[in-house]
């Protein structure tokens, strides 16, 4: 997956890819690999919020562009309407112990405007929910953990740490998450969360009543209030849509033939008023360009469902890969995503996969930085 040879990757990228089996490819995991240097695998966000670099993808002409992030003005068509989520991470992770004393990890995976509290018989609330359990002995069945405040009794196991479980707490819920709770930074960031991300890992949009995403939606976390405003007065539209990130988007694909994965689903919603915003400029012709692809999948996925974008509430698993046709989405603003996995399959979906690669290998060996602290691309 990774390689510490990025000249080498400069020189692939020089020479071209065999187009032969292009079809095959497009649906083969193997066709999703690339090289990547450990090093440019983002650890950090920048100094500051929105000094990231941009790379311009224009899939008509085939022309790439190196720029600045608050310069993307300067590339957007005229008129467009940015449509991006406001969903806010919830710090879901808990570090608790279990009844033998031994380490344990909970990451609550059910979207919290989602956990319908009941009143218990101890004078406590409940609710059973969805979570990820991690311990150095396997979890079983009736075992509860111990966290600060918090109780988790396990009523089902699944793969991968996957369970089941009810939850036993005073007072609310989200309080106590926010209180007790550590932001579940992405798997390839190897240190634990820090001051800094409770806030870096936060788009400046994010909503307070829209808090129960575990993974932040990165494309949005260049834009400052500036660049917002600024995008704004020079005649940009702005809507924003809701989904709740689930872990799921950090999951590999493991099926080789692609079509046979089964997709995770996550919550999303949207307004009245963004559907309107988002058919009006579609009714006059102005271009939707998302800001990421949890934005996209929000109009992708309610499109699917619908036959068109009007006021939504519910589940998606819509799995985009090549071949799909684009309904909504003119143009996405996104991240440099992780190989094999299915957000690199929606990007190549839209951009092609041959054209999506090259670019990445343009970027390597660029010294772009990479997933969700790294930098951003915007596809026209």
């Amino acid at each position: 997956m990774h390689s510490k040879h990025p000249t080498d990757t400069a020189r692939r990228c020089e020479a071209g890819t065999d187009s032969s089996d292009t079809a095959a490819d497009d649906y083969s995991l193997a066709g999703y690999r690339f090289e990547l240097p450990e090093e440019q695998i983002a650890q950090h966000p920048p100094e500051h919020r929105g000094a990231s670099r941009l790379f311009v993808m224009d899939r008509k002409s085939g022309v790439n562009t190196q720029a600045s992030f608050k310069d993307i003005g300067s590339f957007l068509p005229e008129g467009a309407l940015l449509v991006a989520n406001n969903s806010r991470v919830l710090p879901a992770r808990m570090l608790g112990r279990r009844p033998t004393g031994g380490k344990v990890e909970f990451l609550l995976l059910t979207p919290l405007p989602l956990v319908q509290p009941q009143a218990g018989t101890d004078g406590r609330s409940c609710a059973e929910a969805e979570g990820l359990l991690r311990a150095s002995k396997r979890v079983r069945l009736g075992d509860v953990m111990h966290f600060d405040g918090l109780d988790v009794e396990v009523l089902h196991t699944a793969d991968f740490g996957r369970c089941a479980v009810r939850m036993h707490w005073k007072g609310d819920l989200a309080g106590l998450f926010l209180r007790q709770g550590h932001l579940p930074l992405p798997p390839y960031i190897r240190r634990p969360d820090g001051e800094d991300d409770h806030s870096r890992y936060q788009t400046v949009y994010s909503r307070q009543d829209r808090l129960g995403s575990v993974a932040a939606p990165t494309a949005g976390l260049h834009f400052t209030p500036e660049l917002t405003a600024s995008l704004q007065e020079q005649g940009f539209g702005w809507a924003e849509v809701t989904l709740y990130v689930g872990y799921g988007t950090f999951s590999p694909v493991r099926a080789e033939d692609i079509r046979t994965h089964a997709m995770h689903r996550e919550y999303m919603e949207i307004t009245e008023q963004a559907a309107q915003a988002i058919n009006d400029a579609k009714r006059q012709g102005r271009p939707v360009v998302t800001v990421g692809t949890t934005s996209t999948r929000v109009l992708e996925g309610a499109w699917a469902a619908c036959g068109e974008i009007r006021p939504f509430t519910g589940w998606t698993d819509i799995f985009i890969y090549p071949g799909y046709r684009f309904n909504v989405a003119d143009h996405i603003i996104t991240n440099f995503h992780l190989p094999e996995s299915s957000l690199l399959m929606m990007i190549s979906a839209f951009a092609g996969r041959e054209k999506t690669l090259q670019a990445y290998c343009r970027a390597v060996a660029a010294g772009y930085r990479f997933f969700s602290y790294g930098d951003a691309m915007l596809i026209l």
